[in-house]
């Protein structure tokens, strides 16, 4: 569907009550400000492993509104190690309230974009070990990946095993997570350090991609 079709088709279905916490939001606006996130999240926020991107069309307007405002202040893209993060910052610091609020406007038109369940590129996983390392991570991200707004445990079910690699590593490495007002990145630094080597980060990337995630 073209996205200008796809926009207005979604904000019918908000009329029609599918979410009107969006419906607040100017969804048109928020599909020209991602003209610019496109270059690298791709066209339908699917990721782009060249640009290290990852996949965001479809996550909850609660995650990615955190997100960017922790970019805004500060809380992510600052740490110098940190160079896909420094380079988050800019763009949310891009997004203006002058007239209307450009956040909420591109998080509703991110958030009404399809999630897709990507191919996975990881190979040496083992799911069934990575089930046992998963358990501890459930209580933030949900048994089946689909993300915990109480614990702002992001959706992982449909997110790219290269990503989640990468994540994991910078957790680990202290390259994220290390501010001391990320709270949240503190307790995934602590998980990150459960697993031992990248083969135990694997098994439990195996796992996750293994997942249903919400309403499948």
């Amino acid at each position: 569907m073209n996205r200008g079709y796809r926009a207005a088709f979604v904000s019918l279905a908000l009329a029609a009550g599918l979410g009107e916490a969006a419906l607040a939001q100017d969804l048109e606006r928020g599909r020209e400000l991602f003209e610019l996130c496109a270059s690298c999240h791709g066209a339908e926020g699917q990721g782009n492993e060249l640009f290290q991107a990852p996949a965001i069309g479809g996550l909850p307007a609660w995650y990615l509104e955190r997100q960017l405002m922790m970019f805004r202040d500060g809380v992510r893209g600052t740490q110098f190690d940190d160079l896909l993060g420094m380079r988050m910052r800019p763009m949310a610091l891009s997004l203006r309230t002058e007239h209307g609020d450009d956040l909420k406007d591109v998080v509703a038109y991110v958030a009404s974009l399809p999630s897709v369940k990507p191919a996975p590129t990881l190979q040496g996983g083992d799911a069934t070990k990575g089930a046992t390392h998963y358990a501890v991570c459930q209580a933030c991200h949900g048994a089946a990946g689909e993300g915990v707004q109480a614990t702002n445990g992001p959706p992982l079910a449909n997110q790219d095993d290269w990503y989640l690699l990468s994540s994991i590593q910078r957790y680990k490495a202290g390259v994220r997570g290390s501010n001391p007002a990320d709270s949240n990145g503190a307790v995934m630094r602590g998980m990150a350090a459960i697993l031992q080597d990248e083969q135990a980060m694997k098994d439990v990337i195996a796992h996750i991609i293994s997942l249903r995630g919400a309403g499948n």
